[in-house]
């Protein structure tokens, strides 16, 4: 009877993951020039890079002080967004990040915040709770390492990273990431589906 339990549970882990697989080799993700014309309001800042650009292996840190880096999100779609607490368009951007994270977030798409330089804890608490930030991480990269490798010169900065975690797109400066222009391109990119349209 056990056995015919384990078989059971083993065919149907099986047959789940076969169907996310069979649907990943569908998504086709969109041309250059399509995603080019998917850009409207903010998104028009959104440079889309013709080729893919290399990685970062930069340690950034959380709240509890434990390590990571970009690779612990290989296999989906990333928006990391470099911000600060004394950065006024960063604080008025976060929270349709937030709602983005909510639409978007998941197997295929994360929307991954990283505070740089100096952010005290209290600071970035205090705006997670003036904000109502209910979907985000707090991560921190106080020593500047991350934002190096990108070349963050001003703030905020949001990276599109591929699956591989190579840069494929960025926009400087603050943008409305939950905007329909913005959920357009990015789910077309990732496959992710918007959960607000399937609730």
């Amino acid at each position: 009877m056990n056995f015919l339990k384990s078989l059971a549970v083993y065919t149907a882990v099986a047959l789940t993951a076969t169907s996310a697989m069979a649907q990943d080799a569908t998504h086709t993700v969109p041309s250059i020039e399509e995603l080019r014309e998917m850009r409207e309001g903010s998104l028009r800042k959104l440079i889309l890079h013709p080729e893919p650009r290399r990685e970062s292996a930069s340690v950034f840190v959380d709240q509890q002080g434990g390590e990571h880096t970009l690779a612990d999100y290989q296999g989906k779609y990333v928006l990391l967004n470099f911000w600060a607490t004394w950065c006024t368009p960063c604080r008025v951007e976060m929270p349709s990040l937030d709602r983005l994270q909510a639409r978007l977030g998941g197997d295929q798409f994360e929307v991954v915040p990283v505070a740089t330089s100096h952010n005290p804890q209290a600071a970035i608490d205090r705006f997670w709770t003036q904000a109502e930030i209910k979907n985000l991480p707090v991560l921190l990269d106080p020593d500047r390492l991350l934002a190096a490798d990108f070349g963050a010169l001003s703030l905020p900065l949001t990276i599109v990273l591929n699956p591989e975690g190579q840069e494929i797109a960025r926009l400087i400066g603050d943008a409305e990431w939950d905007s329909d222009s913005a959920i357009a391109i990015l789910s077309a990119m990732s496959g992710a589906e918007d959960r607000s349209v399937a609730e």
